[in-house]
C-alpha cells in the first residue's frame, strides 16, 4: 500500500467531517429552536431521530462525493 492513498484517505475523511459539522451547523442555525437544548432537557426524541437521520443522510452524501 502506497503512502499516497493513505494521506489522501485521512485528508478527504477530514474534509467529510468539516463538511458534515459545517451542514449541522448551518440547520441548527436556521431552526428556530436550539437542537442540542430541546433534545438533551427537554427529551424530544422525534428531533433526536431527525438530527440522527440528517448526519447519516449528509454522511452518505459526502461520501459519495468523495468516492467519486
Amino acid at each position: 500500500m502506497e503512502l499516497k492513498y493513505v494521506w489522501a484517505s485521512i485528508v478527504f475523511s477530514l474534509i467529510g467531517i468539516i463538511i458534515l459539522a459545517l451542514a449541522f451547523w448551518v440547520v441548527e442555525r436556521i431552526t428556530p429552536e436550539n437542537l442540542w437544548k430541546e433534545i438533551l432537557e427537554k427529551n424530544n426524541i422525534a428531533l433526536a431521530i431527525m438530527a440522527g437521520a440528517f448526519m447519516i443522510a449528509m454522511g452518505i452524501i459526502i461520501g459519495s462525493a468523495i468516492h467519486s
